[in-house]
């Protein structure tokens, strides 16, 4: 499961998805521009998501 985390505050979430409530995992997502956005998603296709927010700023997550 991706567990993102806050350089700042130590703060971490973990995150399933809300349609069968498989756990997230963690990927990449390569824009238009050439550059790349961390992403969550439902191993069962149901979506995708970018990292969340703490502290004014993307949380982390370590690609496995």
């Amino acid at each position: 499961m991706a567990t993102y985390s806050c350089n700042q505050c130590e703060m971490s979430v973990n995150a399933s998805c809300g349609a069968c409530d498989a756990p997230l995992v963690n990927g990449m997502l390569d824009l238009d521009d050439g550059t790349s956005v961390q992403i969550s998603e439902c191993p069962n296709e149901h979506g995708k998501i970018k990292s969340p927010l703490c502290c004014g700023q993307d949380m982390t997550c370590s690609i496995s």
